[in-house]
């Protein structure tokens, strides 16, 4: 099949490489939630052969994202899983979670529902990164999130960019203590926690 691609992804898969860079030190494994084109798995995997790195995402997105595994020879790159927040959620546990521009996809049910699950799917001291626009204090960092925001909404109106404070207290209630609120190219953000329990 013709794999799928994002210019997006391609664009930020450097300046995201170099955040994760600085916390993946140690062998460990990596659950990818919301893969979509598969582009960064196969980046951030190539970059990171100490870190088993799974994908997933939703059941008609696996074929694209298998695409782009196949035409690699990554020992450390698992075929992709199913994953939807609101199903039940895979048996096993990984070190680290990662998931880059979903939560303004999903609904605010569906982000409570993904903290939620956080303890089911890492180990202790595992980080969790989450990479994708916020507000702050009810505010857009810039006029093209706040176009995006509002282009969201029109075409889903469950979507829209998310309160960091909002979404920081999900995490603190699933026992993620926040390191780094890293600003990144168009308008992004990094967020880095870190299970304590």
């Amino acid at each position: 099949m013709n794999k799928p691609f994002s210019q997006a992804c391609e664009n930020n898969k450097q300046p995201i490489l170099a955040q994760l860079e600085r916390f993946l030190t140690e062998p460990g494994s990596m659950l990818e939630i919301g893969s979509g084109t598969g582009q960064h798995a196969v980046h951030f995997a190539a970059a990171f052969p100490h870190i088993l790195w799974q994908a997933s995402d939703l059941a008609e997105r696996l074929p694209g994202i298998d695409a782009w595994r196949l035409e690699t020879d990554l020992a450390n790159l698992s075929p992709p899983i199913t994953f939807d927040v609101n199903q039940a959620q895979p048996v096993k546990k990984w070190d680290h979670l990662y998931s880059a521009n979903t939560l303004h996809i999903m609904s605010w049910p569906e982000v409570e529902l993904f903290f939620n699950r956080v303890p089911q799917l890492i180990n202790p001291r595992g980080f969790v990164f989450i990479y994708g626009p916020f507000k702050y204090q009810g505010h857009f960092t810039s006029d093209s999130n706040a176009q995006f925001d509002q282009h969201l909404k029109q075409n889903v109106p469950h979507q829209g960019i998310r309160d960091f404070e909002a979404v920081n207290d999900l995490a603190h209630a699933a026992g993620l203590s926040l390191l780094e609120d890293k600003s990144m190219p168009a308008n992004n953000q990094m967020l880095v926690w870190q299970y304590s329990n």
